[in-house]
């Protein structure tokens, strides 16, 4: 019996379809007898048994501790403190949020191979002259067969110390039939760089495109297989770029690198008011939050629009922030304050182009949230810590003493948290 799989999604069928049910793209199933069930045992019988090999767990080496820098400092924080030898990293963001400016910043004290489909090397070479970086143990190739990148990096690997895969999309395998970026080719090229990287003791990096919606044969399809997964986000329109780990094996997930784009490439930000605009006259729907990343805290200003709707369903629209989070605040604050907010379209941004993870920012939204209602500026130099429950109670969150000292260290005069309100009718003695 025929077996047939669709080259693009990897969809698996015993007969054939015009249209694959689960991608939806037409002519992309082909037979393959070998995986076929007959095939499947013919292949099966041809190996022998094979016993697996076992040794006591304390007889086994530890993984040594060195970690390779990259330079950049708020790049090293995120992975743990620089690479660990045999780590694959997977490094995703929209197209052009300046990826390949960061690597190619991070790579100046390493020696690289650089894989590119998406530049040729005089781009790259135009980069790096831009960006004034010398990179003396650099190698360049555009050849995107992955056995023929393997075989060479291979033979190089005792003058290698990263391989970086510029982009995963536009690398493939001769062994499957799939155009490249198909769910299958993601697939094999990432196992076949992921053994190439374990039994050499070779750091590779793959870059690849993500967009809003994460499409389904982007990175996330290969999320699972890497070590370390890095998410670089930021506003186009905005200076500032936050790079974030999602997943990270040898090091944290909370910590957050910083750094703002200009025509030099990115320069590291380590000032924790770089999102914080003063000024002298006071303004209502602002409030400044302290949120912890990782070992630091940092501090952002949300602002609120609060306007009479027009429509029968009043508009939500959120930026910076988790929208469901955003819905489950206001229905807390129409309960136990009862604003009318149901007659109100509703904005809510976070200056700078970024976005908040964490509870902390909660009791600051709302704070900011009534002053937009009610026209009324909050208190100058203020600051606002703390997680809100259903019930209106303000709670205590993580790293919360930390912020606090920070903070009135950087000169906030009033700090709110939840040991000076309890509950978010508290709020009515502030605005």
């Amino acid at each position: 019996m025929a077996f047939f799989i669709c080259k693009e999604c990897g969809y698996g069928s015993a007969s054939w379809y015009g249209k694959c049910p689960d991608c939806g793209k037409w002519n992309t199933l082909v037979q393959r007898q070998d995986l076929s069930p007959e095939g499947s045992k013919s292949q099966k019988g041809k190996e022998s048994l094979k016993k697996i090999s076992m040794m006591p767990l304390n007889k086994i080496k530890s993984q040594a501790t060195t970690r390779l820098k990259t330079g950049l400092f708020e790049f090293d924080r995120v992975i743990g403190d620089g690479f660990v030898k045999g780590e694959v990293i997977l490094l995703t963001g929209e197209p052009g949020i300046g990826k390949s400016t960061l690597v190619l910043q991070s790579l100046k004290n390493l020696k690289t191979l650089y894989i590119s489909g998406e530049e040729s090397g005089e781009q790259v070479k135009a980069r790096a002259d831009r960006l004034k970086i010398k990179l003396d143990n650099f190698l360049f190739s555009n050849d995107l067969q992955v056995e023929g990148i393997i075989e060479s990096a291979y033979e190089i690997k005792d003058k290698l110390d990263i391989l970086v895969i510029d982009s995963i999309q536009t690398v493939y395998s001769k062994e499957i039939s799939g155009a490249a970026a198909s769910i299958s080719q993601l697939k094999e090229t990432t196992k076949l760089l992921i053994t190439f990287a374990k039994k050499n003791n070779i750091v590779v990096l793959i870059i690849g495109h993500i967009n809003k919606e994460g499409d389904i044969a982007g990175p996330k399809t290969i999320e699972h297989f890497v070590d370390c997964v890095l998410n670089f986000e930021g506003e186009k329109v905005s200076n500032y770029r936050l790079i974030r780990a999602s997943k990270n094996r040898y090091g944290p997930t909370d910590e957050i690198g910083i750094f703002e784009m200009s025509e030099k490439g990115l320069t590291e930000v380590n000032n924790p008011l770089v999102f914080i605009e003063e000024k002298k006259e006071l303004e209502s729907g602002k409030a400044v939050v302290g949120v912890p990343q990782g070992k630091r805290p940092l501090f952002f200003e949300i602002q609120t629009l609060v306007v009479p709707t027009m429509l029968a369903i009043p508009r939500r629209v959120v930026k910076g922030l988790d929208y469901n989070k955003v819905l489950l605040l206001l229905a807390v604050v129409q309960k136990y304050l009862h604003l009318p907010l149901d007659r109100f379209d509703i904005y809510v941004n976070v200056i700078g182009g970024v976005s908040i993870k964490g509870t902390s920012a909660d009791l600051g939204l709302i704070t900011s949230l009534i002053s937009s209602f009610k026209n009324k500026p909050l208190p100058k130099n203020s600051l606002y810590i703390g997680e809100v429950g259903l019930l209106g109670e303000i709670r205590k969150t993580y790293f919360e003493e930390k912020i606090i000292s920070d903070s009135r260290r950087l000169g906030f005069k009033k700090i709110y948290s939840s040991s000076n309100i309890k509950n978010v009718k508290d709020l009515k003695t502030i605005i």
